[in-house]
């Protein structure tokens, strides 16, 4: 079994490595420790033998100080001019791009390495100043200790030139949609199926039996409020198989719990209950906002909000919608492919323990959809992609429901285009597109009479749509 706070570890590691200071942290730490290890070896070899190396600095204390000085004087200037940059940076995309695209701003290695780097020079260069001894003691210069700052500096302008070509790619659109959209992939291929206990299959007896857990249960209800950033599984299964009790949880990743709203409740009630309470409420890793760490949904709407802001009045990109919609029906193909974790989960003796709530295909798909949709009723070339994609991911879809859910929005898009286009051959294009993909969703390879016939909504004919 998995250590029981390895998803406390993984949720806190999601925190330190979206912020600025931790990465600069550690890379000063190690400029301390590369000093220290420049400067016992200037102690040891002695000054005259570090003076015989050819590439070694010469000079004496005075040229020393003014080298050192200057270098510590730039890098920290250039750290604040690159902390700068970033901020501005931050600004422009969160304005352009939405606030829920910050998180992987932060995140990004480029810029944190680079703001460590300066810090770490400046570091490095302070501490070897500090140890350059002239003519009112005796005199001691630090050679190696010199030179290697010289190296770092010059290290640093490789790195200012790199951080300046970052920034420029990194802000741009389809980079941005690029990254969140492997994030997405990445984010399905690590959580479903997420396994809590061994998978039961959905049966309506097992729903009442959900029901009938009202009766003689105790409710949880949560002391704090924040979102919920993961759900420590282990622990729940551990704490029900220990307590002998069945968990039936209202929460999941993504959702808001309010202060004193009801997490879950706990059948039958037994001595142990205030055991069972505190480790439900431990179970339930929350923060201020949404995060990937267990949530598929918060990754899909950061591409759909790219996607709504490029298709408001005041920008009116369509192409940037177009690349939104290509990464979501990406994921969403590979999501087709997967199997949905069930709610009911049992443990090794095959006890029914848990009883979650999952996160489906269409309720994926309609977070996907929905709200691109909505705003791109008006354009045609963001409906025919939709269209497209749904074709694209038909031959992938493996439950009966899920295929019911991409047909329900093929015949959403299909409305949306009689009220939002006004030109008749926009419409028609779109009417093709609407065919080719419920053709694909309704094909079947056992029965493929069932393309036949059905590929128009009743009243409907093979000439101009409706309306």
């Amino acid at each position: 079994m998995t250590f029981p706070r390895l998803v406390k570890i993984r949720a806190s590691w999601d925190t330190l490595r979206t912020s600025y200071w931790f990465v600069p942290t550690i890379m000063s730490v190690a400029s301390v420790a590369l000093w220290v290890a420049s400067y016992t070896v200037d102690v040891q070899l002695g000054e005259d033998a570090t003076r015989r190396l050819g590439w070694i600095y010469r000079g004496g204390p005075d040229g020393a100080r003014e080298v050192l000085a200057v270098v510590s004087a730039s890098m920290i200037t250039i750290a604040g001019v690159t902390f700068s940059i970033t901020i501005v940076a931050l600004t422009l995309a969160s304005q352009q791009f939405g606030p829920f695209l910050l998180r992987n701003f932060m995140r990004d290695k480029g810029n944190q390495i680079v703001l460590g780097t300066f810090i770490s020079t400046f570091i490095f260069c302070l501490l070897t100043l500090r140890m350059i001894r002239g003519i009112d003691r005796e005199t001691f210069v630090p050679h190696v200790s010199v030179s290697m700052g010289v190296l770092l500096a010059m290290f640093s302008l490789g790195v200012l030139i790199y951080f300046i070509h970052h920034v420029s790619a990194l802000i741009q659109a389809s980079n941005i949609i690029s990254v969140v959209g492997r994030d997405l992939v990445e984010a399905i291929d690590r959580l479903f199926p997420d396994r809590l206990g061994r998978e039961e299959p959905d049966e309506p007896a097992q729903w009442k039996v959900a029901e009938d857990l009202k009766a003689a249960c105790e409710e949880i209800r949560s002391p704090v409020f924040g979102y919920v950033k993961a759900l420590d599984n282990d622990l729940l299964m551990k704490v029900a198989k220990e307590n002998d009790v069945v968990v039936r949880l209202f929460k999941r990743p993504g959702d808001f719990v309010g202060e004193d709203d009801v997490i879950a409740r706990v059948w039958p009630k037994n001595s142990e209950i205030q055991e069972v309470h505190d480790a439900v409420n431990d179970a339930f890793v929350l923060d201020n906002q949404r995060t990937a760490t267990q949530d598929v949904g918060f990754v899909i709407s950061q591409i759909v909000e790219i996607a709504v802001r490029s298709l408001s009045p005041g920008i009116n990109d369509p192409f940037t919608a177009i690349i939104c919609i290509d990464y979501l029906g990406q994921g969403l193909r590979r999501m087709a492919g997967r199997s949905i974790p069930s709610p009911f989960r049992r443990d090794d003796e095959g006890r029914l323990r848990i009883i979650a709530e999952t996160e489906t295909f269409s309720e994926l798909a309609d977070t996907a959809l929905n709200q691109i949709r909505h705003y791109g009723r008006s354009s045609a070339a963001v409906l025919s992609r939709m269209l497209d994609v749904i074709t694209d991911i038909a031959p992938h879809v493996r439950r009966e429901e899920d295929r019911q859910a991409l047909l329900r929005h093929a015949e959403r898009v299909l409305e949306v285009s009689r009220a939002g286009l006004e030109e008749k051959d926009a419409r028609w294009g779109i009417r093709k597109a609407y065919i080719l993909a419920r053709a694909s969703l309704i094909a079947d390879a056992d029965n493929p009479s069932r393309i036949s016939g059905k590929l128009l909504p009743p009243g409907s004919t093979q000439g101009e749509p409706r309306g």
